[in-house]
This record gives structure tokens, C-alpha cells and sequence, in this order.
């Protein structure tokens, strides 16, 4: 496992890492020195280098890369719980995706790891009271990655969301720590009710690629829902369900699915 520190970035592991992994792709590839550079080693911590990378991606002429820069710091300073549920997030996609090989690559390439990290800013922006800003950084997100997620809903701690592409989180979903999901999964209402009408994800569910979870419904911890599948009812704690609509098939198959990164359901008879 990856050790998620707190420490200040002078003896942070973590960044420490990172900047040795910087060092060693310029020197195996030395046509991406400014990207790494500007990116990663001009920076003296994680959280600094995070808020460069974000209001690089989503500043537009209507917003510049400086005032999203001291944004991002700002919220990074406010709450500093937000660079350790960046770090977790980190942690999470080093440990499960298979195609990073470098702490480095979800910071500069992987746009599920960033679309997650600019959704915190967001985060942070409309708790604060800054609710049209909240939007606007929501809206870029959208353009930028392919990643709708509204800004007042609630996301915990090492969340992987791989591959990313058509990823919508409405405004009152809650996802769990340590939660993967794949590209397309939507966690949506079912019409036009105002209130809490969005999806609640245990800690260490595993959501497939294109599922829909619809409603005010609970996801249990540690359950694995199939990949195209439609949920529509709550899902029990430790089991998986698939189909449109799902249903439960069995039992999740392992402790924490969303750690195995497992997909593959038994053939079922019947």
C-alpha cells in the first residue's frame, strides 16, 4: 500500500517520490522536460503542484489560469484535508489501475484523477458560499474532461474513477471511501423531484463500466454492480447485482471489490 502522508512537503514521501519519478522520465524522454518541469518539479509540495495542474486545464479566456492558480491554494490552505483526499485519491489509482506505473502519471495524463481533484475545488467553492464560481468551475470540468459532477455533492477518500469518459454525479450523491467506478457510470435521479433524489455509494463499492444508479437509494459497502446495469433498488451490503433492472446475482466475491478491481461474474444458470 501507498502511505498517505500528512507531513509537511519537506519530509513528505509522497512528493518526494513523485519529484524522483520527474527526474527519471526527463532523463528517459527529454522532449516532456517543460511539461515536467513546470508541472511537478517547480513546485515545493503536492498540493502547489496539484493547483498549478488544475487551473492549467481549467482556465478559459473567461477565467485565467492566476485567478484559478490562487483558488486552488486557497482552498488547498482553507482545508487541508483536501490534499490528504488528494493523496488517498492518488494512492487509490497507483494501486488499481494497472496501466500506472508512476505516482507521477494521474497528475499530469489520467483525467479521471484530475476531473476528481478540480470536483474538490468545486467542492470547497460552494461550502464556502460561492456558488456561482462552484458552477463555473463545474462547467469547465465538464468541457475539459468529460465529467459532470455538481459541486454540493459529497465524495470521500481514495476514489478512483478510471477512464472517466461520461462520468455524471448529481447534486445530492454521496460516494463512500475508497469507491472505483468505470467510464460512463451515471449515479442520477429518476425525474424532477428537488430534493434528495440521488444515489447513496457505501465505502468500497465497485461500480462497472455504464451503469446507471437512479434515486435516493443506498449502495451497500463494499457491493459490486455490473457493468450496463441499471439500479434501481437499494443494493445489501457484500453482494452483486447486474441486469436492467439489477438484480443480486451472488455475493461481491471478495472482501473489498473495489480494491480488486474484479469484474468477472460467474455464469449464471437459469
Amino acid at each position: 500500500m501507498i502511505e498517505i502522508s500528512r507531513k509537511p512537503a519537506s519530509v513528505d514521501p509522497v512528493w518526494t517520490r513523485i519529484r524522483r519519478e520527474a527526474e527519471e522520465a526527463i532523463r528517459e524522454e527529454p522532449l516532456i522536460a517543460g511539461l515536467v518541469h513546470s508541472s511537478l518539479l517547480h513546485h515545493d509540495s503536492l498540493e502547489n503542484a496539484l493547483a498549478f495542474r488544475m487551473s492549467q486545464k481549467l482556465s478559459s479566456p473567461e477565467m485565467s489560469e492566476q485567478l484559478l492558480r490562487e483558488l486552488a491554494e486557497s482552498a488547498f490552505a482553507d482545508d487541508p484535508e483536501i490534499g490528504a483526499m488528494s493523496r488517498s485519491d492518488l494512492g487509490a489509482v497507483f494501486e488499481r489501475d494497472p496501466a500506472c506505473r508512476r505516482l507521477m502519471q494521474p497528475m499530469l495524463f489520467f483525467k479521471g484523477f484530475q476531473a476528481l481533484q478540480a470536483y474538490r475545488l468545486g467542492n470547497w467553492l460552494w461550502r464556502s458560499g460561492r456558488v456561482d464560481l462552484a458552477c463555473f468551475v463545474q462547467m469547465r470540468i465538464s468541457e475539459v474532461f468529460g465529467v459532470d459532477i455538481h459541486p454540493n455533492a459529497r465524495i470521500g477518500r481514495g476514489v478512483m474513477i478510471d477512464h472517466a469518459h461520461s462520468i455524471v454525479i448529481g447534486e445530492t450523491a454521496v460516494v463512500g471511501d475508497n469507491v472505483s467506478m468505470l467510464h460512463s457510470v451515471t449515479l442520477g435521479g429518476t425525474g424532477k423531484e428537488k430534493e434528495d433524489r440521488h444515489p447513496k455509494i457505501g465505502d468500497g463499492v465497485l461500480i462497472g463500466a455504464g451503469a446507471k444508479v437512479l434515486g435516493n437509494i443506498n449502495v451497500g459497502r463494499c457491493s459490486r454492480i455490473a457493468a450496463g446495469s441499471v439500479v434501481l433498488r437499494e443494493v445489501p451490503p457484500c453482494k452483486t447485482v447486474a441486469g436492467v433492472p439489477a438484480r443480486i446475482v451472488g455475493e461481491a466475491g471478495c472482501d473489498q471489490p473495489a480494491l480488486s478491481m474484479d469484474q468477472i461474474l460467474e455464469r449464471m444458470d437459469g
